[in-house]
């Protein structure tokens, strides 16, 4: 294994983690945003309320987006465990 190998198994690594989280964090970070906008502009200052609408988001977007991250996912498993004869040596 030389270090080439070690560097493209860590990036794709890294690559893959934020293509399947990146999704997530976004709708995440899109819904508080606007709940803290309405509560800024409606002067509500409850620090739960983002919470709930925050974990719909999230759940709708593993839903809406699974079969695509199941197959990000898959090709990152089939080419490491494809790979892995030359890893090893």
């Amino acid at each position: 294994m030389t270090e080439e190998m070690v560097i493209q198994i860590g990036t794709n690594a890294l690559t893959t983690m934020v293509y399947l989280a990146g999704p997530v964090l976004l709708a995440a970070m899109a819904v508080g945003i606007v709940i803290s906008i309405l509560q800024a502009v409606t002067q509500i200052n409850e620090q739960t309320l983002t919470f709930i609408p925050k974990m719909i988001a999230v759940i709708l977007t593993l839903i809406v987006m699974a079969p695509w991250m199941l197959r990000i996912l898959q090709d990152y498993a089939i080419a490491i465990f494809g790979n892995a004869g030359e890893i090893v040596h």
